[in-house]
């Protein structure tokens, strides 16, 4: 990709503390922001050959691979949440999609009219109860500022970043395996560990949001669906998205319903949003540079001097007896450090 001395890296976007709003989030997936990834390439001053979703399906190379994406999020951002959940709901959506008919049947679509009608039951509801961690819990146990027992959830200590657990495909595999094992290139979940812990924990979720039904067990991925509760949902979990208290009471309430994709609906679009608009704009910005702090202050330095060694050589060269041709080469100072400028500026 060759592109003129004009052009600019995208402009690092900030990470907002507080949750996307849905409207915000539901009119970017239904309009041409997200639909048309060339457009929104060409917005943002990234090259549609690094556009988000050519990324994602693995259309680009080094150092624009979705491993790449996913070590900056983790070691750059510290906030690889978003991208770790999206790719595990594309990749259960596949397997949701291959079930057999009948197994489908047993999770119905969560439709919009039902989101809507559950997001308007819940405006004059209480707001739900949060949870504490039990080592807070335990800093504040005797004092005026004790929390209630029904509050305290035990939070695991395994790795955040992490790959998202996945049902087994058999009852004979063992889906018990520690929370250390990497994240796999192909995008999909591995096995996870602390059943017990995970049912503890989504059950928990589901009382901290006022949920009286109990959830379907007979419906396909149901220990699965506990599992990412546990990991992304619930107030506390070792990767907790950016959702507000509403989304996620929301969100429960389809979960304790249907295992259905689409009770991701609103949570993905906000996840989505966050992914193209945010983190994958300033993961371009990081990337297509080659140069770090140090070496883009050595080379401005280089530059200045090669400038300034040019305009000594052509006073010298004045100044003294040579001819008129020799001032040419005062010319070689200024083009090495004005292209060192350059190359500087861009990074």
């Amino acid at each position: 990709m060759v592109y003129s001395l004009t052009y600019r890296r995208p402009r690092h976007v900030a990470s907002k503390r507080g949750s996307i709003a849905s409207e915000k989030t539901g009119q970017s997936i239904g309009g041409s922001t997200l639909n048309n990834s060339h457009d929104a390439a060409i917005n943002y001053g990234i090259p549609e050959a690094l556009s988000f979703d050519r990324i994602i399906d693995g259309g680009t190379c080094p150092p624009c691979t979705t491993r790449d994406f996913m070590n900056y999020l983790i070691y750059i951002e510290h906030a690889a949440e978003n991208l770790q959940f999206f790719l595990w709901y594309q990749d259960y959506t596949k397997r949701f999609d291959q079930l057999s008919e009948n197994e489908r049947k047993l999770a119905p679509v969560w439709t919009a009219e039902q989101a809507e009608a559950q997001a308007l039951a819940m405006k004059d509801s209480p707001a739900p109860m949060k949870t504490i961690n039990a080592e807070t819990a335990a800093l504040f146990k005797g004092t005026d500022f004790a929390a209630p027992k029904s509050t305290v959830v035990e939070m695991g200590r395994g790795n955040p970043f992490n790959t998202p657990p996945m049902t087994p495909e058999n009852a004979e595999r063992d889906s018990l395996a520690p929370s250390e094992y990497p994240w796999s290139d192909s995008g999909s979940t591995l096995r996870s560990g602390f059943k017990a812990s995970h049912d503890k924990k989504s059950a928990g979720a589901f009382d901290a949001a006022d949920i009286k039904l109990q959830p379907f067990t007979v419906q396909p991925f149901r220990e699965e669906i506990s599992r990412i509760i546990a990991t992304y949902i619930a107030d506390g979990a070792p990767r907790q998205l950016n959702l507000s208290s509403k989304e996620r009471a929301a969100l429960l309430h389809a979960l304790a319903i249907t295992t259905h994709p689409s009770a991701f609906r609103q949570v993905i679009r906000t996840v989505e949003w966050t992914l193209r608009h945010q983190a994958h704009q300033n993961f371009i910005r990081w990337t297509i540079c080659n140069g770090n702090r140090p070496r883009v202050i050595f080379a401005r330095g280089l530059g200045i001097v090669g400038i300034v060694g040019g305009i000594v050589a052509a006073i010298l060269i004045v100044l003294s007896n040579a001819g008129r041709g020799w001032r040419v080469f005062s010319a070689i100072g200024f083009m090495i450090g004005i292209a060192t400028l350059i190359a500087a500026w861009k990074g």
